[in-house]
């Protein structure tokens, strides 16, 4: 398969300024498949209507991640302005990929005892037992360890011989 010249001088400019190798095949790729989508066409001959019909393309029908869909648009905005040197305007009214919901990865204090209430029999036992401390330090069952303890109707904490 005969390689494109443009994706060639895409390439040769990227190992001049020194970009990453995975940047490169992430640049160059996304290239390809930009002018794929559009029959062919060489970037030259399209804009920013183009552009922005390819990345709402990747959001809506492709189901892209957000990330991906902005690599690509980095990857294109590369082309234009570092390989054909062409000045675009800026890009805009482009349908953006969903970034996913965060999930919470740390419960807190009162979401821990909840669900260490509901386990019953040897595993909770062992989950209680095992569990972190406050202080997020994790001390296996048979090791010293700090038990809290009520002290003058106060919390506190003793070490355990």
């Amino acid at each position: 398969m005969s390689r494109s010249p443009l994706l060639d001088q895409v390439r040769e400019v990227l190992r001049l300024r020194h970009y990453s190798i995975r940047t490169e095949e992430a640049y160059v790729q996304n290239i390809r498949r930009f002018i794929l989508y559009h029959r062919k066409r060489h970037p030259r001959e399209m804009g920013v209507d183009e552009i922005r019909q390819y990345l709402s393309h990747l959001a809506s029908d492709g189901k892209v991640a957000a990330s991906t869909q902005n690599v690509a648009l980095c990857a294109l905005l590369f082309l234009y302005r570092q390989v054909l040197e062409i000045d675009l305007p800026l890009v805009e009214n482009v349908e953006r990929a969903k970034r996913p919901k965060r999930v919470p990865v740390v419960f807190t204090p009162e979401e821990v005892r909840r669900v260490l209430a509901k386990i019953r029999g040897t595993l909770g036992f062992c989950a209680i037992w095992c569990r972190p401390s406050i202080d997020g330090v994790c001390t296996p069952a048979g090791q010293r360890s700090r038990l809290p303890i009520q002290t003058n109707h106060r919390a506190g904490w003793q070490r355990r011989a």
